[in-house]
């Protein structure tokens, strides 16, 4: 990158906020600017801690950066998404990003109407198996997921499905890339008044088909992902980082073929995802400030946020709970 450091602010420093303020102060070529949060003791505190300045308003932050992280809860997204925009500011939303469809519609139109960056903040697609799995992927025909979390007050605000759901809902759209032609699914709400555990089958026009589980009513956390395919299987544990693909060995056809009942290893071969380290929230961040630059392509756009909400509101109306808004 060159040139001055690009001037970045965050909106909201939360627990989550709190890490991009971090990442932020740490990298190279970016001035964090300052922070803004509607409770001045925290960003008191955690501008003091980055060495940066607490923001009283949004809009006196706004005047002084070029780029934003919003992380505020989904409800405030609309609100100071469009604020930023209009102040002709790059934004990376936190996800989902809106809390409505016509909500995101608005964001998208309004930030491809003033030129400026909207990207939306799904961290799972620069997970470390996520990546070591992609030169692996050759049109996925079945897609389990599995996600399950201690409760905790952040994102109880809505539906497990936007909450944590959305998430898989993101990567699958991306790793299958067809459209959705069937959405079945089931939840129920037992800490909320919104759904707290649900499941979900979604099927693409070619046939394809994803399942999904998303829970934040376990003990403890679980983030998998396997993923089905002509040439094999990867298995992507999210949480760690790791994954192994079991790759069907080329003679495996004739192997079959001979009438014989061969154990597993005669007709596949286990293959481990590697891919370079690196915190994926700190990858998130630099894609956001080079895309903002003009140095690289934005992984996951506004449009690609849009989608996944999209989608994550058939889930919610195929539960019967709202209908999807026009």
């Amino acid at each position: 990158m060159s040139g001055s450091p690009i001037r970045v602010g965050v909106v909201g420093v939360g627990s989550l906020g709190f890490h991009h303020a971090r990442l932020y102060a740490g990298m190279a070529d970016v001035r964090l600017v300052g922070v803004h949060d509607s409770r001045p003791e925290r960003v008191t505190q955690v501008a003091a801690q980055f060495g940066t300045t607490a923001y009283p308003s949004l809009e006196a932050l706004l005047e002084d950066v070029e780029a934003v992280s919003v992380v505020v809860p989904t409800s405030a997204h609309h609100a100071v998404g469009m604020a930023a925009i209009a102040a002709g500011r790059h934004v990376l939303m936190e996800k989902p990003l809106a809390g409505a469809i016509v909500e995101a519609e608005e964001l998208v139109a309004a930030a491809e109407a003033a030129g400026v960056l909207l990207q939306t903040g799904h961290v799972e697609r620069f997970n470390r198996a996520v990546r070591a799995a992609a030169p692996h992927l050759a049109s996925p025909r079945f897609i389990e997921s599995d996600r399950i979390a201690p409760f905790g007050v952040r994102g109880s605000d809505v539906a497990v499905i936007l909450d944590l759901m959305i998430h898989d809902l993101d990567l699958i759209l991306a790793l299958v890339r067809e459209p959705v032609v069937d959405v079945r699914a089931s939840g129920i709400g037992v800490i909320t008044p919104h759904v707290d555990i649900a499941t979900a089958r979604i099927e693409f026009a070619s046939g394809a088909v994803a399942n999904l589980t998303a829970s934040r009513l376990a003990r403890e956390r679980l983030r998998k992902l396997r993923i089905f395919q002509s040439t094999g299987y990867l298995s992507l544990d999210l949480a760690a980082g790791t994954g192994e693909f079991l790759r069907l060995r080329a003679d495996a056809a004739a192997a079959l073929a001979n009438g014989a009942v061969p154990d597993l290893a005669t007709v596949v071969e286990r293959v481990p995802l590697e891919a370079p380290d690196g915190e994926p929230l700190g990858l998130e961040l630099q894609n956001f400030v080079r895309a903002a630059r003009g140095l690289e392509p934005v992984v996951v756009s506004g449009r690609d946020g849009l989608e996944a909400l999209r989608l994550a509101f058939r889930v919610i109306e195929a539960m019967g709970r709202v209908a999807v808004p026009a």
